[in-house]
């Protein structure tokens, strides 16, 4: 495995430096070594881990629920089951909100001309 500084994990995660800053912060990747002049290195196995830290972001996820299913990743143990709870519950609060969505559509008259104000028919109930 090689060592990599955090310019390198940037451009091969796709990831800015900040972002990576951040998630060591918030202990969604392990704290990173420093060089004698202070420069984060990582494994490269961090790669993987950003990998999926960016695909759950995507799906919604939450970066204290991100955090949530990385610690027990880095102690040795397979999150899955977490993992998929939280997807079901994500894909619900979905369903609800296209719900939601769905029947403002529904309400809305089709030839329904321009309104010189913020959409009526957009607010909440």
């Amino acid at each position: 495995m090689a060592d990599l500084l955090i310019g390198d994990v940037a451009e091969r995660s796709g990831m800015t430096r900040k972002a990576l800053r951040l998630y060591e912060a918030r202990g969604i990747i392990p704290r990173t070594r420093r060089t004698g002049s202070g420069y984060r290195v990582y494994p490269d196995d961090v790669l993987g881990l950003l990998g999926f830290v960016a695909r759950a972001r995507r799906l919604g996820l939450t970066l204290s629920q991100v955090a949530e299913v990385t610690a027990p990743h880095r102690n040795g143990r397979a999150p899955c089951a977490h993992v998929r709870s939280l997807l079901e519950q994500k894909a619900a609060e979905l369903a609800d909100l296209l719900q939601a969505v769905r029947a403002i559509l529904d309400a809305w008259p089709k030839n329904q001309l321009r309104h010189p104000t913020v959409c009526p028919r957009a607010k909440g109930r």
